[in-house]
This record gives structure tokens, sequence and C-alpha cells, in this order.
């Protein structure tokens, strides 16, 4: 198996279907939450509603360097969430995390593994492979983050 899809693999397990390192992903833990848990806010931290945007604004801001395109995020904006008032809204969002996540593990599939140890649009963000580690090591620490959310949402209840 080539590193590309191992990476790729790793990438599906937190965010779409895996249970080997947290027993849990992402999908997993936001397919029953309702936009009212998703927006609610829990003492200091961050709702589930703005940590599954910002999980999903440095997808798709890799997705579109995997594109060809360039790398058009920034951590500033990454928390900028608009308004969630409907279970539409939310699903609408959920809807996005999963399409760019299916995108991201297979356009990643066909990243030549020779690609993955070359720079990563400017050598300020190194390689690929670092990138892409860093995105599953991050989606990793924010689905620990929601599930503690929920968590604490449910025994509010």
């Amino acid at each position: 198996m080539s590193s590309a899809t191992q990476l790729s693999k790793r990438f599906r397990e937190v965010l779409l279907d895996g249970f080997w390192i947290a027993n849990t992903n992402f999908k997993d833990q936001l397919s029953n939450v309702t936009w009212e848990q998703a927006t609610t806010k829990v003492s200091s931290l961050n709702t589930i509603a703005a940590l599954t945007f910002h999980i999903d604004y440095y997808i798709a801001g890799i997705v579109n360097v995997f594109e060809g395109g360039d790398l058009e995020i920034k951590d500033k904006y990454s928390f900028d969430l608009p308004p969630i008032d409907s279970q539409k809204q939310w699903e609408d969002l959920l809807d996005k995390l999963w399409m760019d996540s299916e995108k991201f593990a297979t356009l990643l599939e066909q990243i030549p593994d020779a690609q993955l140890d070359e720079v990563f649009v400017d050598e300020k963000y190194e390689t690929y492979r670092r990138n892409i580690d860093g995105m599953i090591e991050h989606s990793y620490y924010h689905l620990g983050q929601i599930t503690l959310i929920r968590k604490l949402l449910n025994s509010q209840s």
C-alpha cells in the first residue's frame, strides 16, 4: 500500500468511518447532534458547530491546493462560522464536511508518494506529508473536544 493510500485511510478513519484510534470519528459523533446542541455554548468552549466549521475550513483549503489552486485559508478566519438557525443549516454544514472530507481522501490517494516529501505551497509550510499528518492530528484534537462537549451537553439535560 502506498504512503498516500495509508494517509488517506488514516484521514478517513478520523473523519468518516474509523474506530481504531479514538473508538469514534466525526461522522459517528455528529450524526445525532441537533442544530440546537451544535450551537449551544458550554462555558468558554467553542460550540460543536464552530469546531465542525473550523475543521472543514482547513480541509477545504487543502483540497483547493490538491486541485492545483492556491492556499487561500487564513487562521484568523477559521472560526468565522455563519449563524446556524435551523436543522437544515446544520445539516448543510455536515454535508459540506462529509463531501470535502471524501474529496480530500480521494485526492490524497492520487498523490504520488514522491510528492509527499515535496514542499507544500511554500517552504515555511514544509512538506505535503507534514501538512497531511497535521490535518489528521488536528482533526483528532478537535474530535476529542467535540466528544467532551457532547458529554457535557448530555449531562445538563
